[in-house]
């Protein structure tokens, strides 16, 4: 009822004072029946008090001056629960910007109090006004008192009885609201309570930590328990986790679910403590270094070039908005091997020089722009495990057997020597298929390798407007690419180049190949990981072809699309041997499964297969009585499973049968 008013009563040790009351104006003078039925009051009569702003401080001074409060004299205000200060009186004085007096940022609860002296008497949800009167014989005539004003009565009579012989109960420990959200760290190795956390969804990708804290006032959140979190390209994915102080106030947060952030309503759940850690905890040491300096607005940098250095980063932001400890307040974000990602976080001691290097925003340095955002702690720490708290991962530590019979998927000769007999084509229509490149290729698809079509995807597993394509011969791959350069392909020119099977396997990996030359992928051999004895790795230059099996514990770094249940196969088929291990990240871009004419039944005009030419289709029999094989299965998720491949689906009394 704090919408409409607003009543207090001053007690002096075992006397109390007059009941100071006044209406506040509400956003919205409608009344209902009911609501004017109990307070007595009328629409005519809000329309010609004062808003919340003036009522508050208009109550305010009237209790300095009956407590004479300029004397030093002090005093709590005592409440009956915690909705009206937590969840009315604070967040609407967020929302309208008021600044609250300091008396309303501490109080006592009435019935928490009344728990403490007589804690068998029922559960605290249960206590009101009138259980607490019963127990301690406190009689208030109603009919002196109209509303709010006689729970007012009421309150003072209680408090009065509990203070008074024979209860004595002192009034000890008052309640505190957190006037200000404090940043901090928080380690992977704290225990978090479960039932402290919430989940917020829904929120404006622009931001911060502190609006959080603002959609929250009232509740005190622990220090640096707000984390935004981020999607898998380190962007905010309008998420965040929040960690209360108590399971009681993450009760009060529940309550505001579907409250609206500006024009945006909030989702709020509950959530665990090992959601946060997951979030917000760290476990370098350079980062909590980095963040021990309290009070600092953080800046994300986003772009940077390479070669950035701290003095350049200084002199980007200088005179305007100068950088807490100069040097010392920018943490570039590197890569497990130190080379740089272009992102870093930069310290500022102040809002106000915070907000005038926002005001860079896509400015130049060096020959880029550069993206500022304003982050948070718990964002520093999600983009520092990104990116270097994950060790580097082995491509695959057993051996590699490949499904389809000999010839190897690719010969060991052409790796070594270079040799020129694949051809790679830049600039295909996003849209192209397989089907398309042989079109395009003309004469020369007679001389694909079996499985020597390689679409290269994206991350998010759309073409990437690359192939490459495995010929029989570098002659032939030659004048393909003299033949077919710079002809069309669905409106679009496509650029075609002879390239060695080496070049093809570091591209597919996750490296680039252009004029500049070749450069690798995020691949280095440090010595500190090794293989276990006896197993065997892919060597640097050899492409893992999509048909290959991998043992179930390697599957887990493979885009699960494109990946087959481990089987056992004939031991004929050959594997690649222990040397040149090779250590990947992330990878960019990875192959699509291989094709080629006679397993997608094509081929070129005025060429007809000979008996024996076509490789019969490999097939997967899937066989099972789980929930969530076959019998539950649609063919959409069975097509999901071997999504890319050409199959065509069989089904049997017990089984599915895929031809590949």
């Amino acid at each position: 009822m704090l919408n409409f008013f607003k009543s207090s009563k001053i007690i002096y040790g075992l006397k109390a004072g007059q009941v100071n009351e006044l209406l506040v104006k509400p956003d919205h003078i409608e009344l209902s029946e009911e609501c004017q039925e109990v307070s007595e009051l009328t629409e005519e009569a809000l329309t010609e008090v004062e808003p919340l702003e003036e009522a508050i401080e208009q109550l305010n001074q009237r209790l300095c001056a009956e407590v004479d409060a300029g004397a030093g004299n002090t005093f709590y205000l005592c409440t009956d629960g915690q909705l009206h200060i937590r969840q009315v009186l604070h967040p609407e004085a967020s929302s309208k910007n008021i600044l609250l007096p300091e008396c309303f940022f501490s109080f006592f609860d009435l019935r928490k109090e009344f728990k403490k002296k007589f804690p068998s008497e029922g559960e605290l949800k249960d206590l009101n006004l009138q259980v607490m009167a019963d127990y301690l014989n406190v009689v208030v005539d109603s009919s002196l008192h109209a509303f709010t004003a006689h729970m007012v009565q009421q309150m003072s009579e209680i408090v009065l009885a509990l203070v008074s012989e024979p209860v004595c109960h002192q009034f000890s420990f008052p309640e505190k609201v957190n006037d200000k959200f404090e940043t901090g760290t928080c380690s992977k190795m704290e225990r978090v309570d479960d039932n402290t956390v919430i989940r917020a969804r829904g929120l404006p990708w622009q931001s911060s930590d502190q609006d959080i804290a603002r959609f929250f006032r009232g509740l005190n959140i622990a220090k640096g328990g707000a984390a935004l979190c981020l999607n898998a390209q380190g962007r905010r994915n309008g998420e965040a986790l929040v960690r209360f102080e108590s399971e009681e106030h993450r009760d009060l947060a529940m309550q505001r679910h579907k409250h609206h952030m500006g024009t945006r309503y909030i989702e709020v759940y509950k959530a665990t403590g090992e959601d946060f850690l997951k979030i917000a905890g760290g476990t370098s040491n350079e980062v909590a270094k980095f963040l021990s300096r309290e009070n600092q607005v953080i800046v994300r940098m986003r772009g940077l070039p390479f070669t950035a250095t701290a003095e350049q980063v200084l002199q980007f932001f200088s005179p305007a908005c100068p950088v807490t400890d100069d040097s010392e307040g920018i943490l570039f974000v590197r890569f497990p091997d130190g080379r740089p990602t272009g992102d870093a976080f930069v310290l500022f001691s102040c809002e106000e020089h915070a907000q005038n290097a926002l005001k860079k925003h896509k400015d130049i340095l060096g020959k880029r722009y550069i993206e500022l955002f304003k982050s948070t702690a718990a964002e520093v720490q999600q983009v520092l495990n990104r990116y270097s708290s994950a060790p580097l991962i082995p491509v695959a530590p057993s051996p590699i057997l490949s499904v389809v019979p000999p010839p190897t998927f690719m010969p060991p000769t052409a790796a070594v020597t270079g040799v020129r007999d694949c051809v790679r084509l830049r600039g295909l229509p996003y849209d192209a298929t397989i089907q398309d490149i042989l079109v395009f290729l003309g004469e020369y698809t007679a001389d694909i390798k079996p499985h020597g079509v390689h679409m290269v995807l994206n991350l998010q597993g759309r073409p990437s407007g690359d192939a490459f394509i495995q010929m029989r011969s570098a002659d032939r791959a030659f004048l393909a690419a003299q033949h077919c350069h710079k002809h069309s392909m669905k409106e679009r020119y496509v650029e075609v180049f002879a390239c060695s099977a080496q070049e093809m396997n570091i591209v597919l990996m996750g490296g680039t190949l252009n004029r500049s030359g070749l450069s690798p992928p995020p691949c280095l051999s440090p010595p500190s990981y090794t293989f276990p004895h006896g197993t065997a790795v892919l060597p640097a230059g050899a492409v893992l072809p999509a048909g290959a099996v991998l043992p179930v514990e390697s599957a887990a770094i493979y885009p699960s699309q494109f990946l087959l249940s481990p089987r056992p196969l004939a031991p004929t088929t050959a594997f690649y041997p222990a040397s040149n291990p090779l250590y990947m990240n992330y990878t960019t871009y990875y192959p699509s499964p291989p094709g080629s004419p006679p397993n997608i039944s094509y081929f070129p005009t005025g060429h007809t297969p000979s008996a024996g030419s076509v490789l019969s289709a490999p097939l997967i029999r899937m066989q099972g009585h789980a929930p969530s094989h076959a019998f539950n299965s649609g063919i959409k998720e069975i097509l999901s499973m071997v999504h890319g491949y050409q199959v065509s689906l069989k089904y049997t009394h017990d089984c599915i049968i895929i031809s590949m």
